[in-house]
């Protein structure tokens, strides 16, 4: 396929971008294989846009013929004559939340410009997207492309007990997905594991295999808990598909928690509405509330964060192993498996050992981001594999980060980078729906590692929360409704006023880095804002 044939109209003179934090400019608009540029008419660098067509969820235009006096329209034109033209207007809605507007001067040219953006902008075949001609001059697609393998994993589990080995799949659970290690508590020797169902179907089939893993698991213990993220009527009519869920009478020692999360079109339905709150012009506060509230956002927040603390507490508290699943063990699986590795896990709240935990737990444990995070909050077309699964994680990693300010290394922009790179990003990390597919299609070979990048020593100084004081204990969250907050700097973070924040974080940075350097041990910084500050890059939208 040619780039070229999706380019009607490749150049734009005298079009007016309007964006948030800026006054309107006028410059030349460019459309290319992969970004939409726009140059202002006195080359000042400031004032231009690079926008990567892979973030635009949609776009809304608009056209008119114009007919007056060229008084009113051209300056070429004597007074009083009269004159003709037409124009047009694009509104660019993109993954990450931010809204542009393009006046552009033709009507052809407008809609030329609207039809490239949308075919370019929904290119499904992976090897012909940004991440593959990504070739910046610091990064090198030589040596490593991630940050560990499996192997190395194992390895640096296996000092610690000699009860578990490397394996392959299995075909009792769907997709192959049997019971792996995610967690070894290295205080009581308890652990965390996912999986998938297990196919038992209508008929209770059953796996001596998978019944004689999870017994040994548990060795001496009395119990080990099953904590499905579905509810237990779902769980029943799973059956009827082929799927299931562990039996008493099979599974003796393993007692089965449900705990129902919400996914799928509930879950990207909730975001959807999420977002016509927060763009809500109205400024009425009861419109505000209600529109909150029955976007359920935060109660999916809330769900996450409890179960979560249950699954800790069945570690921490009880002494019991864990294993999560739902069906396919893809999805709030992994949310679960994550949070609660943050919460009982120091090293999961370093900066790179944060990285490592989304590289091992979503990228290679089979996170399909490619469906999930296909459209974002705006966009008209409703697939029915879409998810802000991912999404749902790092707002919960912020309300952490937010009650516990001084635990993590990582601060929001982080965060926010990860939210926007999961949409639309100049790295392959999130390519494609399995590693499996990663490797088949030589991501691995032709694109840069997000997490590596990330790890380079001039992104954590950028990245790196100035509060960070390392603890060994488990930060357990509150999930009071007074404790929870909407994360404003990812919803709210193109609206007005949120430009100031940015230089609010950066004087934060330098008062820490002043007092540490006098050798002062106490900040004098609140404790919520580090959690609570929004950032507000705008050069790449």
């Amino acid at each position: 396929m040619e780039y070229s044939e999706h380019i009607k109209t490749a150049n734009v003179e005298n079009v007016v971008l309007t964006r948030p934090f800026h006054a309107p400019i006028k410059g030349t608009l460019c459309v290319t294989a992969h970004h939409l540029l726009l140059s202002g008419r006195d080359g000042d660098s400031s004032a231009q846009l690079l926008l990567l067509l892979r973030n635009i969820d949609a776009i809304e235009k608009s056209v008119e013929n114009l007919v007056g006096y060229s008084g009113l329209f051209s300056r070429s034109s004597g007074p009083g004559e009269r004159t003709s033209g037409s124009s047009g207007t694009i509104t660019i809605k993109c993954k990450d939340l931010c809204v542009l507007q393009l006046d552009i001067p033709g009507m052809e040219e407008c809609l030329n410009i609207a039809s490239s953006i949308e075919a370019l902008s929904s290119l499904e075949t992976v090897t012909e997207m940004y991440p593959f001609f990504h070739r910046p001059h610091s990064l090198s697609l030589q040596g490593r492309w991630g940050l560990s393998s499996p192997e190395e994993d194992f390895a640096r589990i296996q000092p610690l007990t000699d009860r578990w080995r490397l394996s392959q799949a299995a075909k009792f659970r769907q997709g192959g997905r049997f019971p792996v290690l995610c967690f070894y508590h290295r205080k009581n020797g308890k652990v965390i594991m996912r999986s998938s169902q297990p196919l038992t179907g209508a008929n209770r089939k059953r796996c001596k295999e998978d019944e004689l893993l999870l017994q040994a698991v548990i060795e001496g213990s009395e119990l080990g808990y099953v904590i499905d993220t579905r509810g237990a009527q779902l769980a029943q009519q799973a059956r009827v598909t082929g799927g299931g869920f562990e039996s008493k009478s099979n599974y003796i020692s393993w007692k089965r928690l449900h705990r129902n999360l919400e996914r799928g079109k509930v879950l990207q339905e909730s975001l959807v509405k999420l977002a016509e709150a927060c763009s809500d012009q109205s400024h009425s506060m009861d419109r505000w509330l209600s529109k909150l509230e029955n976007s359920k956002w935060l109660s999916h927040v809330n769900a996450a964060l409890a179960t979560a603390g249950v699954c800790c507490a069945c570690v921490e508290r009880e002494g019991c192993s864990v294993l999560v699943h739902g069906s396919d063990g893809t999805d709030t699986t992994l949310l679960l498996t994550t949070l609660a590795q943050l919460i009982l896990e120091p090293r999961c709240r370093t900066l790179p050992g944060f990285l490592a935990l989304l590289e091992r737990e979503w990228v290679q444990a089979g996170h399909p981001f490619q469906q999930r995070c296909a459209r974002s909050a705006y966009s008209h077309a409703r697939l029915r594999q879409e998810a802000p699964t991912f999404l749902l994680l790092l707002d919960c990693v912020w309300q952490l980060g937010l009650q516990f300010p001084l635990a993590m290394e990582f601060g929001e922009p982080l965060l926010l980078q990860l939210a926007r790179d999961a949409y639309a990003s100049d790295f392959g990390s999130f390519l494609c729906n399995s590693d499996r597919e990663r490797c088949d299609l030589g991501v691995k070979e032709n694109t840069h590692c997000l997490f590596r990048f990330l790890s380079s020593p001039r992104e954590r100084g950028r990245l790196a929360n100035p509060l960070y004081q390392p603890t060994e204990l488990a930060i357990w969250p509150s999930v009071q409704p007074q404790s929870l907050q909407l994360w404003r700097g990812l919803f709210f973070r193109w609206t007005q006023g949120a430009q100031y924040l940015e230089e609010a974080r950066e004087e934060i940075r330098n008062l820490v880095t002043q007092s540490r350097g006098r050798g002062c041990g106490r900040s004098v910084v609140p404790m919520e804002t580090e959690g609570s500050v929004p950032s507000s890059r705008v050069v790449d939208c």
